[in-house]
Parts: C-alpha cells; structure tokens; sequence
C-alpha cells in the first residue's frame, strides 16, 4: 500500500491579455491558479488546480496548507472517496462551499490523477471510457466588447476550429442584448449552435422576459439566468421561457444540483470541476443528470473536464475559454472540426511549466 507523502501547492497571478467582462463580476484583470501536488510513498505524484477570478486564491492556499495538509500525510491515496469525506466533513462547520471546497476540488482532481497516472489508464478510460471525442464550443468573456470586436472575435475562434459560440449578455438595456444577439445569428448564419450566458444578471421575471426575446434565434441555451440560490424562479424560467436553461457553474454540492434537477430548473446541467468539489461528485452529478434524461455540459477546466464528459454516455459541449493557462502547460488542448479529444496520455495528461509559474507566484 503506498502512502501520500508530501503536498506542494503554488498560488499563481495571471495577468490577462485583455480585459474581460460579464454581467456582474465585472472588469477581470488577472485570474489566480492554486495547484497542488500530491506525491506518494513510491514517488507517483498527482496533481490538480482550481482558480479564482481574482479574489480568493490567498484563502484556497490557506485551506491546503493550513489544514488539508495534516489530514492528508499518510493516508492511502487509492481511498479517493473516504479522503473526500474525511476532507468535507473536517472543514464542513466553517467551510461548506466558498475557498474551501474549491480547495477540495483541486485535491481530489491531483487524487484522481495520481490514481490514473499509477495505473498507466488516461482519465476518461478509467472513468468510465465512452468517448474520448467531445463535442466544444468557444466561450467567449466578452459583455462589453464592441459588437466589431465580438464578431472578429467569433471569427478567430471558427479559425480555431470551434463549430459553437457563447457569448455574453446582461447589458443595461435587453434591447441590446437583443440587437447583439441578432448580429451573431446573422453573421453565424441559421442553424449555427449559439448560447448566450446572463451570468446570474436577472431576477425571474426578467430572465423569462429576455428569453421570449431571444426566441427568434434558435439558442442552443440561455446559460446561467438567475443566482445559484433562486431554484423554484429558474423553474418557472425554465417553464415559461421557451428556451433550453444551462446553470450550475456556481453550484458547489452534488445535492445542490439534486435540488435543481429535481425541480426542474435545468435543461443541460452545468458543474465546474473546479468548484463542485473535484471529480468525485463531478462524476456523481453527471450520472444524477443522467438519471434524469438530461445532457450535462461543463463549466472551465477543459483540459481536464474532457476527461469526465469523455467518460459519460449523456455528454454534451465541453466549453472552452483560456485563462492564461495555456502558455503554462506543454499541450494544450486542441480543437478540430468542433471537437476536443482527451488525450491518451495517463492521468489528465497535464504537464505543468514550474518555473513559469513560479515566475508570477502570487
């Protein structure tokens, strides 16, 4: 039996290229990454992240080194599902959800790697092996960008190979979104896969009223209308709205999500590896929506979430929006044709530049 034996954990800045914006969390400037290592007895090592927007990553370190750390050193790490309940249950009075349980999700993502990477098996064959080749769309952080700047944007993602586009919406005024959203349409042409994503910006009614105006042009989904917390209003969202609803990025908990599937209050549920606390319940959450006949999609983290919707008979798009995290890894994920395909390497298959990263160390 081996044993976990050190954890290392880097709390990184990544300063954008360009300003990006959406409807409430404002103008972001630089994304933090908290990574964490995990090695065992025999020197397998595993590893995992999660990130911020800008805020909070000093809080995520503190929760791995302070208090993750001593429950971890000496464990079996094969016993994924008893260190995420040890884990959640030793932090749970003062930390369910919040920092904490994205600190969670970046361990049981370096736990999974380490199991996969020691068995020699790619992730997505060792979760389940359906289908390596998953359908991916651009997601574009782009509210206030000129509609100029939007569509030469979409056009550099369609010469990326994406075959699907989300954009923003929430601007002051719905007649703008609207006028917005017929410009993409049209220069997509109809039939093109398009979602727009309101991150949270209305109550239900608005929410119900900006659906019927996006009607006309054929969403693949609305994404994210109203806060995490108003499930029984995204119902009626979902409804009375006439069109397909994808929420759950900001969800931290498999029974969150139980609670919105069950009141019908999703049509492609949404988890972020991330922040849902790691490939454990990520996976759970996946088989929840397919119990219910519905597809999951996924929220960041593609380099890793094609792993788990690669795993998963009831997959649907993978997003895929860069962070910076790209120049930081030595192969990205690419994009053919609409598709992204999980590599075959073992584990989640990625490769860390330390000393990059170490360069801009929060």
């Amino acid at each position: 039996m081996t044993r976990i034996q050190t954890i290392e954990t880097l709390h990184c800045r990544l300063a954008l290229p360009v300003t990006l914006s959406d409807s409430m969390h404002g103008d972001m400037r630089a994304f933090e990454l908290n990574l964490v290592r995990l090695r065992d007895s025999e020197g397998a090592e595993g590893t995992g992240y999660t990130y911020t927007c800008g805020r909070n990553g000093a809080a995520i370190e503190a929760v791995l080194t302070k208090d993750f750390t001593e429950l971890l050193v000496g464990e079996d790490g094969d016993r994924i599902e008893h260190l995420w309940n040890k884990l959640w249950w030793a932090s749970h009075y003062g930390g369910r959800g919040g920092p904490t349980v994205l600190a969670l999700s970046a361990v049981d993502m370096a736990l999974w790697d380490l199991k996969a990477r020691r068995l020699g098996q790619p992730l997505w064959k060792l979760l389940g092996g359906n289908d390596p080749r998953v359908p991916c769309y651009a997601g574009g952080i782009d509210l206030q960008l000129p509609l100029d700047e939007l569509l030469a944007q979409t056009d550099g993602n369609l010469a990326k190979g994406f075959r699907a586009i989300k954009m923003k919406v929430g601007r002051e005024k719905l007649s703008e979104d609207v006028a917005r959203v017929a410009a993409m349409r049209q220069h997509l042409g109809d039939g093109f896969p398009l979602m727009v994503d309101a991150n949270m910006r209305w109550s239900a009614d608005e929410a119900i009223r900006a659906a019927h105006a996006f009607r006309p042009f054929d969403l693949t989904w609305l994404e994210e209308p109203l806060i995490p917390d108003d499930v029984a209003g995204q119902a009626r969202v979902v409804r009375e709205g006439g069109i397909p609803i994808a929420s759950g990025e900001n969800l931290r908990t498999l029974w969150e999500f139980k609670q919105l599937i069950a009141a019908g209050g999703v049509t492609f549920p949404e988890p972020d590896v991330t922040n849902c606390g790691g490939i454990t319940p990520f996976m759970k959450i996946a088989h929840l929506a397919e119990a219910f006949n519905l597809p999951v999609t996924t929220h960041g983290a593609h380099d890793v979430t094609v792993h788990l919707l690669g795993a998963v008979p009831n997959r649907s798009y993978l997003e895929a929006h860069g962070f910076g995290l790209d120049a930081y890894i030595a192969e990205p994920l690419q994009i053919r044709d609409g598709f992204a395909t999980a590599p075959d390497r073992p584990g989640h298959g990625i490769v860390f530049d330390g000393k990059g990263l170490e360069a801009i160390r929060a």
